[in-house]
């Protein structure tokens, strides 16, 4: 009969585990999402690779862009969907138009210009961030500290 099947604990495999395995800071821990600031850039779409490259990073922005089509036309809005494919012609984006309630799709192969143009809603609103705040309040001997949003403007 082993220890399992007799109920008593077997010390030698208990200890067998690794320490790190009890240790929780020595988990491995994935890292968080880096945002890069991309507030105020203008790519350079020269290339099918930088035009894909560019809107998955307008994707992945907070703010509104700001696209210009080749036929000079500009639409400024929240980039919400993007739909690739083996082309641009047949690649979309979708957006909300920052003066229309409409969303609008826009061809890759449509798009000459494309600028980040609004304010990154999110920059410095890191849960890191919040917590060095929260640290220097309380080391300021404020009290009833609380998580409150900030106004987005």
């Amino acid at each position: 009969m082993t220890g399992k099947e007799s109920g008593h604990i077997d010390h030698e495999a208990a200890q067998a585990v690794p320490h790190a395995a009890a240790n929780p800071d020595a988990l491995e821990v994935a890292p968080g999402t880096a945002h890069e600031h991309l507030e105020g850039w203008i790519p350079q779409l020269a290339s099918d690779e930088e035009i894909r490259a560019a809107l998955e990073k307008a994707f992945d922005y907070r703010g509104d862009v700001t696209i210009t089509r080749k036929d000079g036309a500009k639409i400024e809005g929240y980039l919400f969907d993007r739909r690739t494919a083996a082309t641009l012609q047949d690649s979309v984006v979708r957006l909300f138009p920052k003066t229309a309630h409409e969303k609008i799709s826009i061809s890759y192969a449509d798009i000459a210009a494309l600028a980040f143009t609004g304010r990154d809603t999110a920059a410095g609103k890191s849960w890191e961030t919040w917590m060095k705040k929260y640290a220097a309040k309380k080391a300021a001997g404020e009290t009833n500290i609380a998580l409150e949003p900030e106004p987005l403007d």
